[in-house]
């Protein structure tokens, strides 16, 4: 049986595109690695950040729609997105998310782990996770963020179910996933080492309402095939399941498969290759809209519905030590 190797990138629902832009690059100090649209309804920005590289695994991504309600806390949706920072890091990110106007919770630990939750500004559960695991990673040097400080990348999510047993079958039997333990009321399993960026959380909820998607919402998770052929495997054990996979997606930079698992979250399986390099010079990755070639036709159209960015602003600042 295939596995997949980890979280290649977690796709949220923002608000404001101005108001994401200036969190993510100017509080968190992550990298716009492309601007681009959703291709499935291009009347509205998908905004990737990561590291310098825009590494897989390393990428936290955003369609704004200002005009949706707020997402719905319930089963059936990523309840949690969580970040990988450095080791004795917490502390600095309490005061810096504080300072901007952040609403952080106390620090706790979880499976280990130091961790610090908290609220981005259009209501999406975060958490910062100290880990010394994530060494695939590419600093970016134009961050407001020292690089002894900068997230690392994705280290894992929370899912709220109303049956426990589905998912957990589908996780072990489908995708390659192990359990890994227990700890107040939420199992954690892992693929591969089960190391920062591989682990996903599930909790039983039997007795909440289904959640909906909304601004401050996970839109869906997408797991990591380092080729087409393992892509294509793990493709065939999600319709075995009963998952009823969509065909093969060209992203241009990337393939896709989507299916729900059996709870309802929104999964996809996407190939770590070929990179956002594939289209954009690595200096200059996030500075303009880039469509895939066959939307190329309709840029001037595109373009006029959407909103203005001032990547600027948030780019020039310099590194706080």
């Amino acid at each position: 049986m295939e596995s997949v190797r980890g979280i290649h990138h977690i796709t949220c629902i923002s608000g404001d595109a101005q108001e994401n832009l200036d969190f993510y690059t100017g509080v968190m100090g992550m990298r716009l690695v492309k601007r681009s649209v959703n291709q499935d309804a291009p009347d509205t920005y998908h905004l990737f950040y990561a590291d310098a590289e825009g590494r897989a695994g390393t990428d936290l991504t955003f369609f704004p729609w200002p005009g949706m309600p707020a997402a719905r806390a319930g089963v059936g949706l990523t309840r949690e997105v969580a970040l990988a920072v450095p080791s004795g890091s917490l502390g600095f990110w309490a005061e810096r998310l504080e300072k901007n106007g952040v609403k952080i919770g106390e620090p706790v630990t979880r499976f280990g782990e130091r961790t610090l939750t908290a609220t981005d500004p259009h209501g999406l559960p975060i958490a910062l996770v100290e880990t010394d695991s994530r060494e695939d990673f590419a600093p970016w040097t134009s961050s407001p963020v020292a690089e002894a400080r900068q997230v690392r990348g994705l280290h894992g999510v929370r899912l709220w179910e109303r049956d426990l047993a589905p998912t957990a079958q589908f996780l072990s039997g489908s995708l390659g996933f192990t359990a890994l333990g227990e700890e107040d009321g939420w199992t954690r399993y892992g693929v591969a080492a089960g190391e920062s960026g591989q682990v996903i959380d599930v909790a039983a909820r039997p007795n909440l309402a289904r959640g909906a998607w909304g601004v401050g919402g996970v839109h869906h998770v997408a797991w990591r095939a380092p080729d087409e052929s393992v892509q294509l495997a793990l493709r065939e054990q999600a319709q075995a399941a009963g998952r009823r996979p969509t065909p093969v997606i060209d992203r241009f930079w990337f393939k896709s498969v989507y299916f729900t698992e059996p709870g309802g979250v929104l999964f996809e399986i996407a190939t770590d290759g070929p990179g956002f390099g594939i289209d954009e010079d690595m200096t200059s990755l996030g500075d303009r809209l880039i469509l895939p070639p066959w939307m190329e036709p309709q840029r001037t159209e595109i373009e006029m519905g959407l909103p203005p960015l001032r990547v600027a602003k948030v780019a020039a600042r310099g590194a706080e030590s």
